[in-house]
């Protein structure tokens, strides 16, 4: 589903980084101290090839051979260079302990893999590493401007700060905010924001 939905000339989800992200990025300063940095379900690349660009080892990982195809051609269009691995969350296992930051953009899986894939984001931090994720939460359906139709695919904050302690949450917030991501995030969306710094 995911080769075809990448299989056009432009981005689905647009060229440019995930507003949030940038926000996140910025306000903790992480280009301080340049590290190796995960994206997973990363689609496109867009957010990717933003960090590397930033002077960070990026490797982006995504099921769709064609997504992960274009974030090649958009970094290589940029002058930066990605790590990109194809591989299926339901059994990709990252290193432990070695990034300096694990970034989850609309990163959505039904419900075992998404369970699996915040557990490996955690373990793949190393200690004061930070976990990014914006996701859709069940407040979305039937909006019409991005997302999957089925609730049980989409984030919440109460799961969320089940994976960290309560004093590794940085932001934890639900809310309807403007999105404008390409053709298919387009307009008033409900998502989950979270930020988390691993101890």
């Amino acid at each position: 589903m995911w080769d075809e939905r990448f299989n056009t000339e432009h981005y689905v989800y647009g060229e440019e980084p995930n507003s949030f992200l940038v926000e996140q990025w910025n306000k903790y300063e992480l280009d301080e101290n340049k590290g190796k940095v995960l994206c997973l379900a990363e689609g496109e690349g867009r957010n990717a090839v933003y960090l590397a660009e930033r002077g960070h080892t990026v490797t982006t990982v995504d099921l769709s051979e064609v997504g992960l195809q274009k974030s090649a051609r958009l970094a290589e269009s940029r002058g930066v260079a990605l790590e990109t691995v194809q591989a299926d969350l339901a059994t990709y296992t990252p290193e432990s302990n070695v990034y300096s930051a694990v970034v989850m953009i609309f990163a959505h899986t039904p419900t075992d893999i998404r369970k699996r894939s915040l557990q490996i984001a955690k373990d793949a931090l190393r200690t004061g590493g930070y976990l990014i994720l914006e996701g859709y939460t069940e407040y979305q359906i039937g909006r019409g401007t991005g997302g999957p139709g089925d609730k049980t695919m989409m984030f919440s904050k109460q799961e969320l700060e089940q994976i960290f302690a309560p004093g590794e949450i940085l932001l934890s917030r639900e809310l309807v905010r403007d999105i404008h991501e390409g053709p298919l995030h387009n307009g008033e969306g409900a998502v989950v924001q979270f930020v988390a710094k691993k101890a």
